[in-house]
């Protein structure tokens, strides 16, 4: 039986040495020795999330340049698109340093930076880094995300409905955006028949997630769409009500009860 490894593990000087020689080709002055040296001597006793912005800060100052030419080197490195619905981590852990390098370095350059979390969610996710994005330029990235939610590539879809989830795992929780969870709604509306049955499981836990702090708004909102042509409702209602299912919420039992 194999010994269980822990995640944090995975972001050391392996790691770091995939990265170097990634960027070697595209800054063929990158001091790998210097870079894989910091890591491996600096992370041994964080943990997993405290790794990851660690070997993001060395990037930084490996990269000894202005953000918009470290990013483009940065995007060289990020690989093939993810053609599936899995492997987003398993596959692509190693640009989790990346996304975290945008999101604590790139808050000043909105549209490049918006533009590289769109191309890391097609490979790994960029669900943790937008949420700076969302404080800072709220108007901006519901106006950028109402148009990712017609994306041909699922990975963006998703990433409309689970990057603002208000209580995304391993996330700090946020509220509605802007305060009103008719815009999480809005953002929502036409992935409720999405395709993917990734991105359909995604605004479902979007749902149930608003249903605990908004659960008037969402739960007439759900009943609502169930009623009036949502061809997924039977599939994803009884998951985005599932929180208030196992309370004995009546409402929601109701609602389950009449798909």
């Amino acid at each position: 039986m194999e010994s269980y490894t822990p995640l944090k593990n995975y972001f050391g000087k392996e790691l770091a040495v995939r990265l170097a020689e990634l960027i070697k080709p595209f800054y063929p002055s990158f001091q790998v020795s210097s870079f894989v040296n910091a890591v491996e001597q600096n992370v041994n006793e964080l943990e997993l999330k405290a790794r990851v912005q660690r070997i993001a800060e060395e990037l930084n100052r490996n990269l000894p340049f202005e953000y918009s030419d470290q990013l483009a080197v940065l995007l060289n490195i990020v690989g093939p698109e993810n053609e599936y619905e899995q492997g987003m981590f398993t596959e692509g852990y190693f640009l989790m340093p990346v996304a975290n390098f945008v999101e604590r370095y790139g808050l000043q350059q909105f549209q490049i930076s918006m533009n590289a979390l769109y191309e890391i969610t097609k490979r790994h996710t960029s669900e943790y880094a937008i949420r700076p994005y969302l404080d800072q330029y709220l108007e901006d990235c519901i106006e950028t995300l109402t148009v990712w939610s017609y994306d041909s590539n699922a990975h963006v879809r998703r990433l409309v409905s689970e990057g603002t989830r208000p209580r995304l795992p391993w996330a700090k929780r946020i509220s509605a955006l802007g305060g009103d969870p008719m815009r999480n709604l809005a953002l929502l509306e036409p992935l409720l028949d999405d395709s993917s049955s990734y991105v359909r499981r995604s605004v479902a836990n979007h749902l149930n997630d608003l249903t605990k702090d908004y659960k008037q708004v969402t739960i007439r909102w759900i009943d609502d769409k169930r009623s009036t042509g949502w061809d997924h409702a039977p599939s994803m209602v009884p998951h985005a009500l599932r929180s208030l299912m196992k309370s004995g919420d009546q409402e929601a039992l109701a609602i389950v009860k009449g798909l």
